[in-house]
């Protein structure tokens, strides 16, 4: 299967609000309740490109099939050079290196951006996203406990990081 990178376009919005609000409602990937309408999810990523942030897209074969995005980490200025990235798969192409090919392009896009430390923040179930996130190098550097509530059970956040070099 090829996998092309390209940035988000508006046609998208519909196809990355299905992959959204399917990690919602049978995830925690998401610390969200409800799920998203079309009109808040293109207000999110028109927000992210409105201030500079990528947003890319994965697609095979004319299908969107995952996204990838990075933003602000804080909102305070001397965080300017640290953002928090976000990487979602279509639940049907899970394990098919979709994701590796999105966070090297977003740590591409950060490097150019001459940012300093990408985040991630990452439900402590969710072994997988910790043991990928490793592969690329990020260092897990704290964990919060019962930081959300979701699913009739607390959940623990776990933040990792990459130093760009």
């Amino acid at each position: 299967m090829k996998i092309e990178v390209r940035p988000y376009q508006t046609q998208d919005t519909q196809a990355l609000l299905d992959i959204i609000n399917y990690n919602i409602l049978h995830s925690t990937a998401l610390y969200d309740y409800n799920i998203r309408t079309y009109e808040q999810q293109k207000a999110i990523l028109e927000d992210k490109i409105a201030k500079k942030f990528p947003v890319i897209v994965a697609e095979a074969e004319g299908q969107v099939i995952g996204f990838g995005m990075y933003s602000e980490f804080r909102f305070r200025e001397a965080y300017k050079f640290t953002v928090e990235h976000s990487v979602y798969v279509d639940n049907a192409y899970h394990g098919k290196g979709i994701g590796n090919v999105l966070l090297a392009e977003l740590i591409t896009l950060a490097k150019a951006q001459n940012l300093h430390t990408m985040i991630a923040v990452i439900d402590a179930e969710n072994q997988g996203s910790v043991l990928f996130h490793e592969k690329f190098g990020f260092k897990t550097v704290g964990i919060i406990k019962e930081s959300g509530y979701k699913f009739d059970r607390w959940l623990h956040s776990v933040f990792m990081q990459l130093i760009l070099e």
